[in-house]
């Protein structure tokens, strides 16, 4: 069975993208620990990040690191935090959550619920930090 990433990434789910390239995908969190918080998904289902080739851990990195130049620039915030926890989903994925203090990277202050308005919202706002406004 497909995970609900796969779900997302193929469009049997909604998601609110802000990237999309061959090898991955990158969508704001259903659950965000902050506004903003974005999760950075290879397109191959891979469990473990542990698991996942050199070149694909590579270029997911980078795309991490633009998302997060972006978010800091985005919602001024002081950091970009990033997790790869592996637990939530048996699908590899980095969370970028914009921080100002370590408190702020407190799992347990995720959003049970969101308004897709304030998705859709940051991920204009991290489109734009990217220089991309077009839809992904």
């Amino acid at each position: 069975m497909a995970s609900v990433f796969t779900m997302i990434i193929e469009g049997d789910l909604p998601g609110t993208f802000v990237w999309k390239d061959d090898q991955c995908v990158a969508f704001m969190s259903i659950n965000p620990i902050s506004y903003g918080h974005t999760l950075v998904v290879p397109r191959d289902e891979i469990d473990q990040w542990t698991d996942v080739p050199s070149d694909l851990q590579r270029h997911l990195f980078e795309v991490a690191g633009q998302i997060g130049t972006a978010q800091k620039q985005a919602f001024n915030t002081q950091r970009v935090g990033m997790v790869i926890a592996g637990f939530e989903v048996p699908h590899t994925h980095i969370h970028l959550i914009p921080i100002n203090t370590m408190a702020d990277m407190d799992f347990s202050l995720a959003a049970t619920s969101v308004d897709p308005e304030e998705l859709d919202n940051a991920a204009v706002s991290i489109k734009t930090a990217l220089g991309t406004t077009k839809e992904c």
